[in-house]
């Protein structure tokens, strides 16, 4: 992947300026910087977890099973790209279903360290305890953006994969509040490097045990 190349976190980040950004400013009672910033931060993260997960066995395949399945429905507008819109609408309009379905998201990429993610996400952007909300609103947006680019991009589980893989990489290399909060989940025991007993703890993340 050429390096100068917008990620996929800058992507969704520039469909989230102006009208998305300023509602889940309103919603989290932070300014627009503050909530800019805390985007920037969780998008990474997310996508990150993500291409962590799709690097396990059966992986990639879990993960554009669900997306097909779950995410392809909510994910395309009249015009074909990502309905925005109305995924917001629905996440931010207090629906019981929508929230259960970002909680069920971030437990399935984050498995036993989603509370550590929710607090280093929290800590980093001065969020705090909003950290947790701002991800469950993010989760299902980030899920429904790919899909809809599977859909057009006709990407089957090894090209995922690999696009999440280099997603991974980027953030982690780039550093950042995104990258150092995704560094020290992939690292558990502090050693520097992601070995089988972090990848062991961090087990219970994986798409695949969804259904």
């Amino acid at each position: 992947m050429n390096p100068s190349s917008p990620s996929l976190a800058d992507e969704l980040m520039a469909q989230l300026q102006g009208a998305p950004l300023q509602q889940l400013s309103s919603q989290l009672g932070t300014d627009a910087t503050q909530t800019r910033s805390a985007v920037e931060t969780a998008l990474p993260l997310l996508l990150g977890a993500l291409g962590r997960n799709a690097a396990q066995p059966q992986g990639a395949e879990a993960l554009l099973g669900a997306l097909q399945r779950d995410h392809l429905p909510a994910a395309t507008g009249s015009g074909g790209g990502l309905d925005l819109g109305g995924l917001l609408g629905s996440l931010l309009g207090g629906g019981g279903g929508s929230a259960g379905s970002g909680a069920d998201i971030l437990s399935h990429v984050f498995g036993s360290q989603r509370p550590q993610a929710e607090a280093g996400l929290g800590q980093a952007t001065g969020l705090g305890a909003n950290a947790g909300q701002l991800l469950q609103w993010l989760a299902p947006i980030v899920m429904s953006f790919l899909a809809q680019r599977v859909q057009s991009g006709g990407l089957d589980a090894g090209s995922l994969g690999r696009t999440l893989g280099h997603e991974r990489e980027r953030a982690q290399q780039q550093g950042g509040l995104g990258g150092g909060v995704l560094g020290s989940l992939l690292d558990q025991d502090g050693d520097g490097q992601v070995g089988l007993s972090d990848l062991v703890k961090l087990g219970g993340g994986l798409l695949g045990g969804r259904r």
